[in-house]
């Protein structure tokens, strides 16, 4: 074979494919109810010079509402279906239903933003919106969700969370509080220090594992926003550190407030099988719980640090109402550490009851 033939073959051989990295957006849900601050923080977020591509996808809604009328950037009193680019370097657009669509739109932009920020209506539950990014293969594969923060009004925050369902039903305030991972507490100048701190006792005996955040207009630091990796394991505040917020100083369990929506916690040593841990989700989430006084739960969330069987990795699992998901992290320094420790956010929930129900399916064996 000639030299020039060799060579002619080594130039068609085929050559070796590089994966291509694709790294996928991170996307934060903006709840809060009616005037609670919302599109304050989003226009903030849209004007200020922060160094941050954020893509902020306003929700239009309720006709009418001054408070939730879309955002109006550029022209006055022109809303906006196309993404717009401002001079931030963030994009903007207004819709009229979940968010879908427009992301779907937004994902031919990639490359120009990092972050998403999707507002929700004051009236909505976010748990369901967040089901989308978190557990949706088709979407999951670009986008993932970061977290849920929730905006309460000082003024009269308290008032909407304490708000009575005639059917008995949970308010959609108080699921926006249950669910969030970050609370901005908003419009601190507009009450006292001792209605503040009474609004601050009550949202953190119904979640006591969100990091709260006292403003006024809403300006805050977007680091403590964004980046939270609340829903894949690689939260910068530990399961440790979250189960330790929802104690006293003395270690105690905090005393929750004459509410229904509360935060219980458990631990317990021991390992759990896979399956078993499957077993345990699909009960309390899927199947009628009572508590003692004969009272049904609700749990809108949970986070639970487990130590599963023939493993030597951390796993973390969460839920939001009926949907579940777990991750394997870290490795466990050593056998005494290991240890499983849940945190439950929900209505009418009996921390002994739901930890009666986890130790039925620990594993002898271990």
């Amino acid at each position: 074979m000639s030299g020039d033939m060799a060579s002619s073959d080594d130039d068609d051989e085929i050559p070796d494919l590089v994966p291509v990295e694709s790294t996928r957006v991170p996307v934060t849900i903006i709840t809060g109810f009616l005037g609670a601050g919302k599109t304050t923080l989003l226009n903030y977020i849209l004007t200020e010079q922060h160094g941050k591509r954020i893509a902020v996808i306003l929700n239009e809604f309720g006709e009418g509402s001054a408070v939730e009328k879309s955002l109006s950037v550029g022209q006055e009193g022109e809303l906006y279906e196309e993404w717009l680019e401002l001079r931030n370097g963030c994009l903007c657009c207004s819709v009229k239903d979940n968010g879908v669509k427009a992301i779907e739109n937004l994902m031919t932009k990639r490359g120009k933003f990092d972050y998403i920020l999707l507002e929700t209506t004051g009236l909505a539950d976010p748990g369901p919106i967040a089901s989308i990014f978190w557990l949706d293969e088709e979407l999951g594969s670009d986008l993932f969700l970061d977290g849920i923060i929730t905006v309460v009004d000082c003024k009269y925050g308290l008032q909407h969370i304490q708000e009575q369902k005639t059917d008995g039903v949970l308010n959609e305030a108080l699921r926006q509080v249950a669910l969030a991972d970050v609370i901005i507490i908003n419009k601190t100048d507009l009450v006292s220090e001792e209605e503040l701190n009474h609004l601050v006792l009550h949202v953190k005996s119904i979640n006591s594992f969100a990091r709260l955040i006292k403003t006024q207009q809403s300006r805050t630091d977007l680091s403590l926003i964004l980046d939270l990796n609340a829903y894949d394991g690689q939260s910068k505040n530990s399961i440790e550190d979250t189960f330790k917020i929802s104690k006293t100083e003395d270690g105690k369990p905090r005393q929750h407030l004459d509410q229904s929506v509360t935060t219980v916690t458990f631990e317990l040593p021991g390992n759990i099988t896979s399956e078993s841990l499957d077993s345990f989700l699909q009960e309390v989430l899927w199947e009628k719980v009572y508590s003692v006084s004969g009272q049904l739960m609700e749990i809108l969330r949970m986070k639970g640090l487990i130590s599963v069987t023939d493993s030597d990795r951390r796993v973390i699992a969460q839920a939001v109402h009926q949907l579940f998901d777990r991750q394997t992290t870290s490795v466990w320094e050593s056998e005494p550490n290991r240890i499983n420790r849940l945190v439950f956010i929900g209505k009418n929930l009996d921390s002994e009851i739901l930890e009666s129900i986890f130790r039925k399916y620990l594993d002898d064996s271990s």
